[in-house]
């Protein structure tokens, strides 16, 4: 199956894009995308334990199942005040 990921701030930097298709072998949770999008742009591999994810504009776990055509998004820790 196919989804979008999209990629913000520091990690569409680094991976060069602000989205990739990704394919998944099924059933794919959000970590499976994670891994797919890790081997596209390794540069993003130590994010690993520090993003957070959304699927269809939800934040969600890394756990969360995918389906074809969702839009998982990937987003660096924020700091500030």
């Amino acid at each position: 199956m196919r989804i979008t990921v999209r990629l913000f701030a520091r990690l569409r930097e680094l991976a060069g894009t602000e989205t990739l298709a990704v394919d998944l072998l099924e059933p794919a949770t959000v970590a499976d995308a994670w891994r797919a999008t890790v081997a596209v742009a390794p540069a993003l591999a130590p994010f690993d334990r520090a993003i957070s994810c959304a699927v269809n504009a939800n934040f969600s776990r890394m756990s969360h199942p995918v389906a074809a055509g969702d839009d998982v998004a990937f987003l660096p820790p924020v700091s500030g005040g």
